[in-house]
């Protein structure tokens, strides 16, 4: 099984996203979350380190510049999505990810918070 570092631009592109209202507080994570279709078109605009920002882990031993170093994508490339945050937690909390489930669960009180 991959083990995964904490992407900390990541975190704090979402805590921008969410202080600047960026997000998305409901819709299905399942329609919405990027495929590679989307991950490819966002790629030939957007730097490596754009594309990044949206990746909350951080793959051990992937090589830099690759779709494999980045995992737990959290939002649609323009927006944070609610349950974007919610499936990062339960899928890094069912394989046991800790520093990404804390995260994610991180982001998502402070989204409710701010949202509230």
């Amino acid at each position: 099984m991959a083990t995964y570092k904490v992407n900390e631009r990541a975190v704090a592109h979402a805590r921008r996203l969410i202080d600047a209202r960026q997000y998305v507080l409901d819709s299905d994570w399942g329609e919405v979350q990027p495929r590679a279709d989307d991950e490819n078109a966002f790629l030939k605009s957007h730097s490596w380190e754009e594309y990044a920002e949206w990746h909350l882990g951080l793959t051990d031993g992937a090589a830099d510049a690759t779709k494999g170093k980045y995992a737990f994508v959290y939002g649609d490339f323009r927006r944070l999505h609610r349950t974007g945050i919610i499936a990062r937690h339960y899928r890094a909390a069912e394989w046991r990810h800790k520093e990404i489930e804390l995260a994610a669960h991180e982001l998502l009180q402070h989204l409710d918070k701010s949202s509230a």
